[in-house]
């Protein structure tokens, strides 16, 4: 078998055509392929059932389209798989095709894999002589290159701003010559509006949603008959798919968010809204991390949005700097950082995560925005950023939850969660766990943010305002609780020697640091 047709495997998250390009360094057009649905892997984890669902019902609607090219194989395990398709390949050599008969090895035909997103994935098939690695897809920026703009001057301190800025210009988006469009780089200033008064839901149309299908029927009925037999075991609740499953409805989604949402995107960006999860964001960082999308031209149709006036700019950098920006330094800092970021916990939060919480147990909570949040998750396995990191981050990191046990959390139970994903956003923005190597400053609040960012605190039995006794908000509380705890540090950061400075002039501080000790773990 020649170096062009070896066998090819698709990791889950790897279904979209780029992953197939021969011209960007991808497998020949005709390279048989391989897809292996690994039972272990949901074994490993209490996953949401939604997220469990999606995979499974994208990794085989691919195989449906990839027909006879592609042989899938249900194992156990990825190397009970690769032995299954591998013999099989071999089985189908044509007749007078040889091997020299010297070892195993010598005798199996090699394949290829795009680089993975996790380690355990990379480490798995980078121990395997008969594994070629390819360049990473999926991303605009490669490791190479990352690694060039981390190791000069523009790179100090591993900032968002400072990359953002350079994948922009090397990349010619949203450029007029060497200055950026509008004649600034950031335009979050634009993009903090709290939601309008009066109003539950957004005045846009809503989501593009698919419709199941019989490879979504055969999904749903392996993944009952597996819990029932107690194989496996799932968090959330299942209901009908949301979210893309095939490269057409990704593709869908993308043009719906890009006609009719993306327009209203950018001012309310940071906004909550219970009755409104989704607002106007574009739920389209499910098949980016599926592969079924390539960041290029979701950015690229973005901006050609603004270019032709059918989108406004604070809109449209928002969104491009959620691909090209955020997505892309998270994943980057995700291997630049090693493994042993994993275990950073500089602020020594140790409090295992509650029952309660670990089982989306949202019926529990009497506060009314975290409980609105985890209800949205339980359902759902979504919701956009705010929600994730000022109620859900924000409640783990002043309660002082193990940064790694949050990070499981936020990988297993959300369907856009990969390690890749997870590890930055938890360990570095939400948890603060490594001390600033990713953001500035903890980000985390009082009730008064999410009572100005939302209006989920007006039905809430708690009050925004009150510190201490019956109606003390939980985050109001927690949040100078959490300050109380790490005065030391947080006093010679610039960005919270503000804050610090306000514990002294709260004459209650001892009833409020008790309302906080007397709560313990139990539901808010």
């Amino acid at each position: 078998m020649t170096p062009r047709t070896r066998p090819h495997w698709l990791f889950g998250d790897q279904l979209g055509p780029h992953f197939l390009d021969p011209r960007h360094g991808g497998p020949d057009a005709n390279a048989p392929l391989i897809m292996i649905e690994a039972r272990s892997v949901l074994r490993r984890r209490r996953f949401h059932r939604a997220k469990a669902h999606l995979i499974l019902s994208a990794m085989r609607h691919r195989a449906a389209e990839l027909g006879d090219r592609v042989t899938y194989i249900r194992a156990e395990t990825y190397a009970e798989g690769l032995e299954r398709a591998l013999g099989k390949q071999t089985s189908h050599r044509r007749p007078g095709t040889h091997h020299r008969h010297t070892d195993r090895s010598d005798h199996r035909p090699r394949l290829t894999v795009h680089h993975p997103t996790s380690r355990r994935a990379l480490d798995f098939a980078a121990a395997r002589e008969d594994v070629e690695i390819l360049p990473a897809r999926g991303f605009l920026v490669s490791h190479d290159h990352f690694a060039e703009w981390a190791g000069r001057g523009s790179g100090k301190g591993l900032r968002l701003e400072g990359f953002y800025r350079w994948v922009r210009e090397r990349h010619d988006l949203l450029m007029d010559g060497d200055e950026p469009a509008g004649g600034r780089w950031n335009l979050d200033h634009d993009n903090r509006e709290p939601p309008p008064r009066g109003q539950r839901t957004l005045d846009v149309r809503g989501p593009w949603q698919p419709r199941e299908d019989a490879i979504d029927d055969e999904v749903r009925h392996d993944l009952d008959r597996w819990e029932r037999d107690g194989d496996v075991s799932f968090v959330g609740r299942d209901g009908p798919r949301r979210f893309p499953a095939t490269r057409r409805e990704a593709l869908s989604a993308l043009r719906r968010f890009l006609t009719h949402r993306l327009a209203d995107f950018g001012r309310y960006e940071d906004a909550m809204l219970a009755a409104d999860p989704v607002m106007s964001h574009s739920l389209l960082s499910v098949p980016l991390n599926l592969g079924l999308l390539d960041p290029a031209e979701c950015v690229e149709r973005a901006e050609r949005a603004y270019r032709t006036g059918a989108a406004p700019l604070n809109s449209v950098e928002g969104f491009v700097r959620q691909i090209a920006g955020w997505r892309e330094y998270v994943w980057h800092l995700y291997w630049h950082f090693g493994e042993d970021y994993r275990h950073r916990n500089t602020l020594h939060h140790a409090t295992p995560l509650p029952d309660w919480f670990l089982d989306l147990d949202a019926d529990a909570v009497a506060a009314n925005c975290l409980s609105t949040v985890l209800t949205q998750v339980r359902d759902t396995g979504w919701t956009h950023h705010i929600p994730r990191l000022m109620v859900l981050g924000s409640r783990a990191l002043q309660d002082g939850w193990d940064p790694a046990a949050v990070t499981d959390w936020f990988h297993r139970c959300f369907v856009d969660g990969y390690d890749w994903v997870m590890l930055p956003n938890v360990i570095g923005m939400s948890q603060y766990a490594d001390g600033g190597l990713m953001t500035t400053k903890p980000y985390t609040s009082g009730g008064a943010y999410i009572n100005k960012m939302s209006d989920l605190c007006a039905p809430c039995p708690y009050t925004p305002a009150h510190r201490t006794g019956p109606q003390a908000c939980p985050y109001t509380t927690g949040y100078w609780s959490f300050l109380h705890r790490h005065r030391a540090p947080l006093s010679t950061n610039p960005r919270t020697a503000q804050a610090v400075k306000g514990l002294d002039r709260l004459k209650d501080l001892p009833e409020l640091l008790n309302t906080t000790k007397q709560r313990g773990d139990t539901p808010p």
